[in-house]
């Protein structure tokens, strides 16, 4: 079923949608909650409330994407999961890694002020668009979906070394230009 037929689904306030959703971006969402949560129960719940909060949203928003809607919603969740078991002292799954990995790049002060002001997000907008696609790519497979570096390798044919090695690299453009645009 096409994206915008699922959307009219959710207008028409048709529970259908919730699971002709779950057929075609099940696989999807649950991908994006595991790289970020470790425990399957807490993927499979956060997977359950992305389609609530798509059903309580979806009146009011008619998304372009339902892809990346759908993930942008997923990953929130998972995150909001992430913190609060982490809080319990149960953390794991892919983000503390990707988190130190980052930690060079939006660790002071100021930089912290500048994600609260939102201009970080939109300098790193900028700074993803500068970047050849590639390696535009393994940035976000990395940063944004939290996917282990083996996954990342084998879903673009390369070595583990090879993509920790752009990673490395890509992070230290990243600090670079945050640094120009003092925002570190």
């Amino acid at each position: 079923m096409e994206d915008y037929a699922i959307i009219d689904l959710y207008w028409s306030r048709n529970p259908e949608a919730i699971s002709r959703t779950c057929e075609k971006y099940g696989n999807y969402c649950r991908a994006v909650a595991q790289n970020i949560l470790p425990d399957r129960r807490d993927t499979e719940e956060c997977v359950n409330d992305t389609w609530l909060k798509a059903w309580n949203a979806m009146p009011e928003d008619r998304p372009r994407l339902l892809a990346q809607y759908l993930g942008k919603i997923t990953r929130n969740l998972a995150l909001n999961r992430w913190r609060d078991n982490r809080t319990e002292k149960r953390g794991g799954g892919e983000l503390p890694l990707v988190l130190d990995e980052l930690a060079d790049c939006i660790s002071s002060t100021d930089t912290l002020q500048a994600v609260e002001a939102g201009e970080l997000a939109k300098a790193v907008n900028r700074f993803l668009h500068m970047l050849p696609e590639r390696e535009c790519n393994l940035f976000l497979r990395r940063y944004w979906f939290a996917e282990p570096m083996a996954e990342i390798a084998s879903r673009y044919g390369m070595r583990e070394n090879t993509v920790r090695t752009i990673l490395f690299r890509s992070r230290k453009k990243l600090q670079s230009y945050l640094e120009k645009e003092d925002l570190l």
